[in-house]
């Protein structure tokens, strides 16, 4: 049986929609974003123009195992959301959905990424031992840099999902 996790994360940006939107549809700003252990690195020619049916490959290295991983973009739209969905790589399923909401304060980024391990057995247990601790690792390192390059709000005001 395949179990689908998700994680999510929100995160408030004092900087307008279209100035957000426009700095996550700049592909080559997934590097400034990603940690450095990953030795992230797009091999697909930049500027890379985001729109749906956009083909992206990066090389990374993870517990000094390299791997290729290639995206596509599935869905565009800009100022409101994008879906990046893998064709190759470690996991058995990945869809990332990432959307953005103009709100009072700035923008309200939010990201929802649903996942499957490949392996069966192994691979649940290969989440329970590090899997889940990276990505948690990853997006922890990634709402850090985004409040240093687009500012932070603070972290304990409560924002609503506009309906």
């Amino acid at each position: 049986m395949t179990r689908r996790y998700c994680l999510e994360r929100a995160q408030l940006v004092p900087r307008p929609l279209d100035e957000t939107f426009s700095f996550f549809a700049a592909a080559e700003n997934l590097e400034t974003i990603t940690p450095d252990f990953l030795c992230f690195q797009i091999t697909t020619p930049l500027p890379i123009a985001m729109h749906a049916g956009t083909l992206i490959d990066y090389r990374l290295r993870l517990f000094g195992v390299p791997f290729n991983w290639t995206t596509r973009i599935e869905s565009f739209e800009p100022n409101v959301r994008f879906v990046d969905t893998q064709l190759r790589g470690p996991y058995r399923y990945w869809h990332h959905l990432h959307e953005f909401y103009e709100v009072e304060q700035g923008t309200l980024i939010v990201d929802r990424v649903h996942y499957e391990m490949p392996f069966g057995v192994i691979g649940r247990l290969t989440r329970w031992l590090n899997v889940r601790e990276t990505l948690d690792t990853i997006f922890d390192y990634r709402r850090e840099r985004i409040a240093v390059l687009l500012g932070a709000v603070e972290q304990d005001q409560a924002v609503s999902l506009p309906v």
